[in-house]
């Protein structure tokens, strides 16, 4: 990382901090990898990466969810969702109506998560995408749950 800055490398920073963040997200260090996930999104938006800004918006939102603060979650969700549509890039936008209804489930809405994921399902089967198997399972459970 220190090379690509000291060469003023925008992109490369970008693609650093993008495998710092994903790093510590993975080793389940959340706090350590939002603040990598915030210079990236801050690198993002001066370079104008707009794809790259609705990914990582997602990725806060995630990092959130997992650590407990659902509507902050949610507010990141709605800004990607935004861009992703914006943009055109589909499997965004189903992976931000996805990770929407689970925060939305998550606080108690349900009717508000299953709408969402059937848009996100939409989305995932028109792409061809195999994670559409896990959101039919999902929301198959919900319907089940909300029925009894």
């Amino acid at each position: 990382m220190v090379i690509v800055r000291e060469i003023g490398d925008r992109t490369g920073e970008g693609i650093a901090l993008g495998n710092m963040d994903i790093a510590y997200a993975d080793l389940g260090e959340t706090r350590r990898a939002i603040q990598f996930f915030e210079q990236r999104l801050t690198l993002a938006r001066e370079i104008g990466d707009r794809r790259g800004e609705g990914n990582v918006l997602g990725n806060l939102g995630t990092a959130y969810l997992h650590s407990g603060e659902t509507h902050r979650a949610i507010q990141f969700f709605e800004q990607a969702l935004l861009i992703d549509r914006e943009i055109g890039d589909r499997r965004g936008e189903g992976n931000a109506l996805w990770n929407m209804s689970l925060a939305l489930d998550q606080l108690g809405e349900r009717a508000q998560a299953i709408k969402h994921a059937e848009q996100a399902l939409i989305i995932r089967e028109q792409i061809e995408d195999p994670n559409a198997a896990k959101v039919r399972e999902q929301l198959a459970k919900w319907r089940e749950q909300t029925e009894t």
